[in-house]
């Protein structure tokens, strides 16, 4: 390889990258009722990606007061929204209300 070659590829720059998180882009109530709304819309049997929505949602609006509002430990939150994670259906509508969200239902 040449001289000028290599030095060319020594002098490349990286890029740095981080992860994307969705819950640092969920500012408003609003945004996050359309973020939970997608979810239900687009893929209402995927409960493990529901209950994701709904984390992502509790990481945005602050784990600690989530789970104080829903009267759960943060421990237990985490872990029934976390992958792999299956919250109870009770769980789920306390997380909804301590989010300020609501679900609702519609015809086919």
């Amino acid at each position: 390889m040449p001289k000028t070659a290599a030095r060319k590829l020594s002098q490349t720059k990286t890029t740095k990258t981080t992860p994307y998180d969705v819950a640092e882009h969920l500012r408003t109530p609003e945004e996050m009722a359309a973020y939970l709304d997608a979810w239900l819309e687009e893929a209402p049997d995927d409960a493990a990606g529901i209950a994701k929505a709904l984390g992502d949602i509790a990481r945005a609006k602050g784990m600690t007061q989530v789970a104080k509002d829903a009267g759960l430990s943060r421990e237990s939150l985490y872990r029934a929204l976390s992958p792999g994670g299956n919250p109870s259906f009770a769980t789920v509508l306390k997380v909804a209300r301590a989010l300020g969200v609501k679900l609702h239902a519609e015809a086919a």
